[in-house]
């Protein structure tokens, strides 16, 4: 007997999809066969939903069962008071079950250079790319993950028509910035260009600064006007000047003291 065979169900009420449940034969025809479960309405298997182990084509339901027979089924639909069982084992995640942000566990069934393909239960796996394995550089997927782990995964992104899930390992992993004791300093930080304002305000402070420092003071004007009328070029010639007039001065000096001591 299989571990997820449902047994005590007395009530329709009580039937849930995907349910596993064991049945007996009570009547076939071409659309397929009537399926007493045990409840107070016999259930209907439909052509399309048996399954033969010779995996043939069913082509007369009457040749396939014989009354009485008993029957593994599983809960199709519950509709208008209507049972509908398959044959077929469903799957454990169907994709109008599928969430984006859900979290689910799985196994690793193949590794890629890409990343790894993971068993959800779905009608194809799951592939976690190798940048969605773990934080931080992955070189080869197989450093991480080997065939046959059982991980958690959550689902990023899926496709119905592409039929493709994107699962991620990291988006359950603390951020480097949340360890504790650990102080991120991004290797690059792009810095933020300034506003056409702020430029243009740079701009006139980078100018005003500038004329400030060309504009001459009160001192240096009066400097300039002396050294004008006493037709000197700039301040070298003006201190070259200067001096000469201090040592003539001086030479004078010291030759009339020279010629009263004669004297």
């Amino acid at each position: 007997m299989d571990s997820d065979l449902i047994t005590g169900i007395t009530s329709s009420d009580q039937l849930e999809r995907k349910m596993h449940l064991k049945g007996k034969v009570i009547k076939t025809n071409k659309a397929g066969a009537i399926i007493d479960i045990g409840l107070e309405k016999p259930a209907l298997l439909h052509v399309s939903q048996i399954v033969s182990n010779k995996k043939e084509p069913i082509l007369k339901v009457e040749n396939f069962f014989q009354i009485n027979d008993e029957v593994d089924v599983y809960v199709r639909n519950i509709k208008n008071n209507r049972i509908e069982v398959s044959m077929k084992k469903p799957l454990s995640l169907e994709w109008r079950e599928i969430q984006k942000d859900m979290v689910i566990k799985g196994k690793i069934v193949e590794i890629e250079k890409f990343g790894a393909f993971v068993d959800i239960g779905s009608e194809k796996p799951g592939l976690i790319h190798i940048s969605e394995l773990t934080q931080g550089y992955v070189r080869n997927a197989s450093d991480v993950v080997s065939v046959g782990d059982e991980v958690e995964v959550k689902v990023i992104d899926f496709n119905r028509k592409k039929k493709q899930i994107k699962l991620s390992m990291k988006a359950l992993q603390p951020g480097l910035d949340e360890i504790e004791g650990v102080k991120i300093t991004p290797a690059q930080q792009k810095k933020k260009k300034p506003r056409s304002r702020e430029r243009k305000q740079e701009k006139v402070d980078k100018e005003e600064s500038t004329v400030k420092e060309i504009e001459p003071t009160n001192m240096e004007l009066a400097w300039k006007e002396a050294m004008e009328k006493a037709g000197v070029d700039d301040i070298e010639s003006a201190k070259r000047t200067k001096r000469n007039k201090q040592s003539s001065s001086e030479q004078g000096e010291i030759l009339s003291r020279t010629l009263n001591q004669r004297s």
